[in-house]
């Protein structure tokens, strides 16, 4: 590898890494961070195509911002750049929710009064997220009801097989109710670039994220490292808008399956809100709280890189095809009816845990509304309403 290439994937990795410990707020966050770090401040990339960057990573399923680090790392210095600033991003908040796990084996998470608080935390800013993606994916009334159909569905029948089917089913009405003009894109820079991948790349990138993603969704049985897989390589397959939409399938896969309790669930998904970096590695957190011959780390390492992987083959194998995807109305109007679908995921999921565990009791509400009027309203950063409800928490024993 020549020097010039090295400092390049160095320089790269560095720069990710510091956005990686200081990008607190949830993915919406994490892209303004790297708008102005990288557009403004540092011009690798133009305004035009971090919009086209951005559009990709929010089109496919999996974390968003992770994907635009990865794609932003690979414009800057290749495919192994790309993936090391992947994990520059990604491995502060690693560390830190396993480590979290680990501090939890040995608490009572049902007395402990700021793991309490830590719950009402959660449902504040799940409550926030609804609100925020429901005015954005569901603008008119169709797809309102067939959000609301959804989350009607999830939250009588509680079957955990329901959720994709949910997605699919919003994805198969929105190319029957949803499709409008397409309109060509302006921009094409990213698509003419030299390090674009070639298509056999992708193709086989492609090839491999269907083949596991079958496997994943009939598999059953088998030793404890593939259920594992199998259970988070599905999840991040299905996850369309990433951050707290990963909460019913990682609630479903793993809480109604015995391998996580409510509380020590909604424990980690409240303290990950505290944490810099992205919202996935909840599932780190989720594989080192388990009951497992495999140690802790390793087991929150091997869930985290099953929940990560499928984003990794979509973005080498779509990036390529991507200018003739954003074209295609049918493709546009699908994601309308996905996206509609996936906020009547979070909707049930709000109802149950986050709801019916976090509010226990009138203090619990109160605790949960002055939380939702500081994120909503008074613009408060994540990371510090958790910290006040965490605080708060001893009221609510």
């Amino acid at each position: 590898m020549e020097r010039s290439s090295l400092s390049l994937i160095l320089e790269t990795f560095r720069v990710f890494l510091r956005l990686g410990c200081t990008s607190f707020g949830g993915p919406v966050a994490h892209l303004g961070y790297f708008q102005n770090e990288l557009v403004q401040r540092r011009r690798w990339v133009s305004d035009a195509t971090y919009a086209d960057v951005v559009a990709l990573c929010q089109f496919l399923p999996g974390p968003a911002s992770s994907q635009v680090c990865l794609v932003l790392g690979y414009l800057r210095s290749g495919l192994l750049g790309g993936i090391l600033s992947w994990i520059a991003f990604t491995a502060p908040s690693a560390a830190l929710m396993i480590g979290f796990a680990y501090g939890v084996h040995f608490l009572n998470v049902q007395t402990a009064g700021w793991l309490l608080g830590l719950k009402v935390a959660a449902v504040a800013v799940v409550a926030q997220a609804i609100w925020i993606m429901g005015r954005k994916l569901c603008p008119d009334l169709i797809r309102v009801v067939l959000m609301m159909a959804c989350a009607v569905v999830l939250i009588i029948s509680r079957m955990a097989w329901l959720q994709p089917v949910m997605i699919a089913s919003g994805a198969l009405f929105g190319l029957a109710w949803l499709r409008t003009e397409s309109h060509a894109r302006e921009n094409q820079e990213i698509f003419s670039r030299n390090l674009l991948l070639s298509r056999r790349l992708a193709s086989t990138s492609l090839a491999l994220f269907a083949m596991l993603l079958g496997i994943s969704l009939f598999w059953h049985g088998g030793g404890e490292l593939e259920d594992t897989f199998a259970r988070f390589y599905r999840t991040g397959s299905l996850v369309f808008g990433g951050g707290h939409v990963v909460l019913p399938l990682l609630q479903a896969e793993t809480v109604k399956s015995g391998l996580v309790s409510h509380d020590v669930f909604l424990a980690g998904y409240g303290a990950a809100q505290a944490l810099p970096g992205p919202l996935f590695t909840f599932a780190g957190f989720l594989g080192a709280s388990m009951h497992s011959v495999y140690p802790p780390w390793f087991l929150g390492l091997w869930c985290l890189a099953a929940i990560l992987l499928p984003s990794l083959l979509l973005i080498v194998g779509t990036l390529p095809f991507w200018a003739r995807l954003t074209d295609n109305a049918a493709a546009q109007a699908a994601l309308k009816g996905a996206n509609a679908a996936v906020v009547g995921l979070l909707l049930a999921a709000f109802y149950d845990p986050v709801w019916t565990s976090g509010i226990t009791s009138p203090q619990a509400c109160t605790l949960g509304l002055a939380a939702f009027a500081l994120l909503q309203f008074w613009k408060t950063p994540n990371w510090a309403v958790v910290l006040v409800c965490a605080a708060a928490g001893e009221w609510l024993l």
